[in-house]
């Protein structure tokens, strides 16, 4: 089984997240998002998936409120799909938001209006995790790519 790790190092992070994001083209093919993401990464909880001492995959909290946090970010690299890691993954964030008594986890992703087979099993993935679909924000990364805001419930 891949070990899930806590990584609390800010160079650490943000070589993991850069060096994922970039063996995701079909998810992560605008530059300036990959390297906003490798920043911002750097202040926030982030939890990576090894094969061995290799990272194959990470996510990365966003806390907007005291009970409200975001999966900013997440990938795992795509010879490592339906493995159970980006499930274990989200599982380690939702762990923190409850101990951080968060009440609601959210994410955005690609929405339907843009054809991509690549974010349809994006969006499938997020809602067997639990994610329903809230809104659809046609403008808010732009016109090419519009915006789908998903939430989750956490139990307590």
């Amino acid at each position: 089984m891949v070990p899930i790790r806590n990584i609390s190092a800010p160079e650490e992070k943000s070589r993991i997240c850069d060096a994922i994001l970039r063996a995701l083209p079909s998810w992560f093919g605008i530059e300036s998002s990959i390297v906003g993401y490798v920043d911002e990464v750097r202040s926030m909880p982030f939890f990576a998936a090894y094969d061995g001492e290799a990272p194959v995959g990470f996510a990365a909290l966003k806390g907007h409120n005291p009970i409200t946090s975001e999966i900013c970010v997440m990938g795992v690299l795509r010879e490592y799909h339906r493995q159970g890691i980006g499930r274990r993954l989200i599982e380690a964030c939702e762990e923190l938001c409850r101990e951080r008594k968060t009440e609601f986890l959210t994410v955005k992703t690609l929405a339907e209006a843009h054809e991509s087979k690549s974010y349809a099993k994006t969006r499938l993935f997020y809602m067997s995790m639990g994610f329903k679909p809230l809104e659809v924000f046609p403008l808010l990364w732009d016109e090419s790519n519009p915006c789908l805001f998903m939430v989750k419930v956490l139990d307590r």
